[in-house]
């Protein structure tokens, strides 16, 4: 293990995986945290992310509704992987701008997105990120299985074009709103099995996403009932982060509208066995709720989740 953060490691090398030792911490640590901005600078998360504790980060590695932007700088590069609180983040990761849909049927639309997904792949990678969080695409009319066949296709096609970068494509659950694909696990299991390179890909869940589209997680014997579902449709391993958010909206409503832990329609019952079962101990977990420049709801709801964690409670 590196005392320092600042020890340059030798080009091509890097971290083994997206959990990394937390400097002068217990092994037992929590991986929890929330999606940062990147406002001021691709470093500037990380010293967002510590001013509130998080040990695990989510952020954007450009603006989250540009298509493109110009290439990260060496500087701006070696700003982020040697900031001096890097090395007390035990996990990093990204997730793509809004824009990218690779299910589009609009041409120009459809290169857009796998330029853009190509791009922010390899800038991921410069900045030694395991994986980029997907939403998988929005069929826009042509149908569920035509719009998953589209992006196979278009995940194929972003890897071949990037053989070397490392940064793996995490497709993430949604919850089915419009015409959104990936609301169901069988939709992300058949495009794992299909792409060319399954290796590269993995999955996130994320709370508030499963509950309106219809998954029961309002209480343990439910979740635990869904959790077997995502092993046996998907596999286990292929679990890399949780997004936990409370819902705004109903089970099945496919309305996709964040809250604040313990505010919304799913209560505590899933945040507290997610905080507290073992299976994802190892398994990133980050807040994509409302928040304000400062940080403070934030600040908050860790302090809920860190409190459901410990099991006094």
């Amino acid at each position: 293990m590196k005392k320092k953060e600042t020890v340059k490691r030798r080009k091509g090398e890097r971290a083994p995986s997206s959990i990394r030792p937390l400097a002068g911490s217990p092994g037992h640590a929590i991986l929890l945290g929330a999606h940062m901005s990147i406002r001021g600078g691709v470093s500037m998360a990380i010293e967002r992310a510590r001013s509130i504790r998080c040990t695990a980060m989510q952020m954007f590695v450009k603006n989250k509704m540009q298509w493109f932007a110009r290439p990260l700088t060496r500087e701006e590069i070696r700003a982020f992987l040697d900031h001096v609180q890097r090395s007390e983040l035990l996990s990093v990761f990204g997730h793509v701008n809004y824009l990218i849909n690779l299910a589009a049927t609009n041409p120009q639309f459809h290169a857009n997105s796998i330029r853009a997904l190509r791009e922010e792949l390899i800038r991921a990678d410069q900045l030694e990120l395991p994986f980029l969080v997907l939403h998988p695409g929005a069929h826009l009319g042509a149908g569920e299985q035509a719009g998953v066949e589209r992006i196979i296709d278009s995940i194929d096609e972003v890897f071949r074009k990037i053989p070397k970068v490392k940064t793996k494509i995490a497709l993430e659950t949604t919850a089915g709103q419009g015409s959104c694909v990936g609301h169901r696990f069988e939709h992300l299991a058949h495009i794992i099995q299909n792409v060319r390179e399954l290796e590269r890909v993995c999955v996130c869940l994320d709370t508030a996403h499963l509950f309106a589209a219809g998954y029961d997680i309002s209480r343990e014997s439910s979740i635990r009932e869904t959790f077997r579902e995502f092993d046996r449709v998907i596999g286990r391993d292929r679990l890399v982060a949780i997004h936990l958010n409370d819902s705004k909206t109903g089970r099945g409503s496919r309305v996709d509208r964040h809250e604040h832990i313990g505010k919304g329609r799913i209560g505590l019952d899933a945040f507290r066995f997610i905080m507290r079962s073992r299976r994802f101990s190892k398994i990133p977990k980050v807040l994509e709720t409302p928040k304000g420049k400062d940080l403070c709801e934030d600040v908050e709801n860790l302090k809920t989740l860190r409190a459901l964690a410990n099991k006094q409670t």
